[in-house]
């Protein structure tokens, strides 16, 4: 079995929209700390000269949202309420373990430009690899967009999916849909655009508010998709991070490819 690391890093240095920051902790440092914080909470002393070198152990301070790196959007992301069952959309949490470790396809959008694609363009691709999605399949979009992670460019130049390609890939039974660009809807200058030139409603976020109508997930900004030795045949794993209560959670997204391709 090989495995193809399909996602993106968590990386301080990189630009942002909103930043992250990366405080680490030194051993020397986190000697001293958990000596203050054993004294102060349970009253227990140590002195950390004590220790092999005076150290214990590094500790890393992060602070991020839940959309940073790649990371797997909940139905409750996409608003308070939903079309289905009983109205409540569930968060990160409360998803079902089994829709993140299942038999995977990319589909090559790396030609489509910027904006989105409509169903037909999904559906003449599947023609293409010559795959028919299972229920419950996990469908990545390889965009291209992964060549700009770190950059401006990443988060306004990529292609996303419309209405009608996001219901068209749920309709054959789909329950995560993966892209390796920064959101599986165009950009948000593309988006407003058109709105502004359309006054139509049904262009603001399709493939998000598609959510509120059929329950699924996002996962968004992986990478490596160009790697996948073929657009089906292998699985994707990518299990999130269990935040209770939130929207999203970040992931490692592996793929699982049987060594003989």
């Amino acid at each position: 079995m090989r495995y193809i690391d399909l996602s993106t890093p968590i990386d301080a240095s990189q630009w942002e929209p909103e930043p992250v920051t990366h405080e680490i902790v030194t051993p020397a440092e986190g000697a001293r700390q958990m000596a203050k914080e054993m004294r102060e909470n349970f009253n227990l002393e140590f002195d950390p000269a004590d220790l092999p070198d005076g150290e214990l152990l590094s500790i890393d301070n992060l602070t991020l949202n839940s959309h940073t790196g790649t990371h797997i959007d909940a139905p409750a992301h996409y608003g308070t309420r939903a079309n289905y069952g009983d109205g409540r959309p569930r968060t990160i949490d409360e998803m079902p373990l089994d829709w993140f470790h299942r038999p995977a396809f990319v589909l090559d959008l790396t030609d489509a430009g910027v904006g989105t694609v409509d169903a037909s363009v999904i559906e003449k691709e599947l023609a293409r690899i010559g795959y028919q999605p299972q229920p419950y399949d996990i469908a990545l979009i390889n965009s291209g967009a992964w060549r700009n992670v770190g950059t401006m460019q990443y988060f306004t130049d990529f292609v996303g999916l419309d209405a009608s390609a996001t219901r068209f890939l749920l309709d054959l039974g789909v329950k995560v849909i993966g892209t390796d660009a920064f959101s599986l809807d165009a950009p948000f200058g593309h988006i407003l655009s058109a709105y502004a030139q359309s006054g139509d409603k049904s262009v603001l976020w399709p493939a998000h508010f598609a959510g509120r109508d059929r329950e699924y997930c996002q996962i968004e900004r992986l990478a490596g998709l160009d790697q996948l030795p073929r657009p089906y045949g292998f699985t994707v794993s990518c299990f999130p991070v269990k935040i209770t209560g939130a929207g999203a959670g970040w992931t490692r997204a592996v793929a699982l490819v049987d060594d003989e391709d």
